[in-house]
């Protein structure tokens, strides 16, 4: 536990630190654009956080190879993991700088993202099964041809999946830092009640995510100083992905016997960590595609843009949908310990989405909103404004609208005779 707890912190410490110097570099090399009408800033903001959260990833990987247990248990797996996610992850970044700089075609990117995926297949790291249980019919096991499209596929919509949520400050971070959490918690229990031990390759792979995204946390969170941009935002999720496909290769009879839960859990713990995503990802295509437009078009209709529409403070926006990923990836992991029906899954999501959506709407919301502001309570201290700001007058335009220095102000009045109050008094 000591060796996670000290890739986590390297990870960490190592992106945090990084962040001020691609901050200047982002400025620098102006990759920073223009703020856009379906944004909810209102200032310029370099991007390219994602290259100091590759260094983080780095710096984890290669300290994790380098430690007694946790470096024997990469050593041992099918997979070279630590040289396909330094490979893939240097790819993966690449595609995202060039598109946060100068911008690239969708269906480029998307083949930088099975670039990525290709190279994980080309290190061992794939699904080899897809787990079922025993009166379900058994897991049926993937040939290499089928595994590699299977992953690859995997790792594409991971990926697009947290890319599509990266709309607010700090969200993308913060949801993939809560999946990589539950992600770490399930390979625990699995491997604790296995094998009696707890260094796993899925454990190691989380906790140097959940580092690397709390590093870049403090200067994302609103009021962001840099965004993570399509570089971080597609590297976190092929980070995510390979977390989730490292944990199918396990005998699933082993854990039969535990509960029907622990073995479906690979397939839906990555439906329950990126609930949110893969929901926002099919409602934009739906709703893009209806309006006869591009699933890649961008548009002002996510769900954190919702949020915000119906009179949600930026923060609070962004803790709401951390509380809906929180709940759905922990009550799942939760559930395989405690060991229920499967069938009982379905209706602990329909509870919680009930719970969730009385919590998302606006009379819910307590004192500290924008709808309680307007009834003349405490306004709500959310840092900079996410509306249209008025505009800036240059020096000269100011001093041209100013009165007079000289002559006397009281003589002016309106056509009905009202004397005119001068905006920009003279001083004595």
């Amino acid at each position: 536990m000591r060796e996670y707890l000290f890739m986590a912190l390297i990870s960490a410490a190592v992106t945090y630190l990084l962040v001020p110097l691609v901050r200047r570099f982002a400025i620098r090399i102006g990759a920073m654009p223009e703020v856009r009408e379906r944004d909810v800033h209102t200032t310029p903001t370099p991007r390219l956080g994602g290259l100091a959260m590759y260094g983080g990833l780095v710096v984890g990987l290669l300290v994790a190879s380098q430690l007694t247990h946790t470096g024997a248990a990469l050593a041992e797996s099918e997979g070279n993991a630590v040289t396909a996610l330094i490979v893939a992850g240097g790819l993966i970044t690449l595609t995202g700088f060039l598109d946060d700089w100068w911008g690239m075609d969708a269906f480029i990117k998307l083949g930088g993202q099975i670039a990525a995926a290709g190279v994980l297949v080309f290190f061992d790291l794939r699904l080899l099964y897809i787990p079922l249980p025993q009166d379900w019919g058994g897991s049926t096991s993937l040939d290499y041809t089928l595994s590699t499209v299977i992953t690859i596929l995997v790792v594409v919509v991971t990926i697009n999946a947290v890319n599509f949520v990266d709309g607010l400050d700090g969200l993308a971070a913060g949801i993939v830092c809560i999946a990589g959490m539950a992600t770490w918690a399930y390979s625990i229990f699995l491997a604790d009640n296995i094998s009696g031990g707890r260094i796993t390759t899925t454990a190691a792979i989380a906790a140097i995510l959940i580092g690397t995204c709390l590093g870049f946390l403090p200067h994302n969170f609103h009021p962001a100083k840099i965004f993570m941009g399509d570089t971080g935002a597609m590297l976190i999720g092929l980070v995510l992905a390979s977390s989730i496909v490292t944990v199918t290769p396990l005998d699933p009879a082993i854990i039969e016997g535990m509960n029907k839960v622990p073995v479906l859990l690979p397939l839906l713990l990555p439906a329950a960590v990126l609930v949110l995503p893969l929901v926002d990802l099919i409602t934009a295509v739906v709703r893009r595609t209806s309006q006869g437009l591009s699933p890649f078009a961008p548009d002002r209709g996510h769900l954190h843009h919702r949020l915000m529409d119906i009179g949600h403070s930026h923060r609070r926006s962004v803790l709401i949908m951390y509380a809906w990923a929180f709940l759905f990836a922990f009550g799942l992991v939760g559930m395989s310990t405690i060991g229920v029906p499967v069938l009982l899954f379905p209706v602990v999501i329909v509870l919680a989405l009930a719970v969730l959506v009385l919590m998302a709407l606006p009379r819910w919301r307590g004192r500290g909103g924008a709808h309680a502001a307007s009834r003349g309570k405490e306004p709500d201290d959310d840092g900079p404004p996410t509306g249209p700001m008025p505009p800036i007058l240059p020096e000269t335009e100011v001093r041209r609208r100013m009165p007079p220095a000289d002559g006397p102000a009281q003589g002016r009045a309106t056509a009905e005779g009202n004397p005119v109050i001068p905006v920009f008094p003279r001083s004595s």
